[in-house]
């Protein structure tokens, strides 16, 4: 039987736990993931696991912070003048917002403080910092 190697596109079902068991993700109810294994389409750890998987075989793996999404990196918080925000925007905690970059890229903040006169963000992945577990099941080798 083979198993899964770099360069393989694969597909599988998968659940994402926090350290609490609190499941982040899961694709227990809809299509498995599919992704090729090499491309970096998913986190480093999640993929590595799945290299030496034979298809219906399953296995739990913790996968560590610097193989998820990297640490919470403070330097990715950021105090904003509210008046530099859309006049109609009414900005609440856990919001996410998106931002355009000067080079046109899009990316996602989280509102994680709002007072008067400023309103402070987070770009960090909402998992960044965090040890996550995933169940993984392979369903094929396509």
């Amino acid at each position: 039987m083979a198993q899964a190697k770099p360069g393989d596109t694969v597909k599988v079902h998968y659940t994402g736990k926090l350290e609490d068991g609190t499941v982040f993700d899961t694709s227990a109810d809809r299509d498995p993931l599919q992704f090729t294994i090499g491309e970096g389409q998913i986190i480093p750890g999640f993929e590595q696991a799945v290299v030496g998987m034979n298809p219906g075989e399953s296995k739990t793996i913790k996968v560590l912070t610097n193989d998820a999404y990297g640490p919470h990196r403070e330097d990715m918080v950021l105090v904003v003048d509210r008046n530099q925000l859309p006049v109609d925007l009414i900005p609440e905690v856990g919001q996410q917002l998106q931002s355009r970059q000067p080079d046109g890229q899009i990316i996602v903040v989280t509102v994680i403080a709002v007072s008067e006169s400023t309103v402070t963000v987070d770009a960090n992945h909402p998992l960044a910092g965090k040890d996550l577990t995933f169940d993984i099941q392979l369903v094929e080798i396509v």
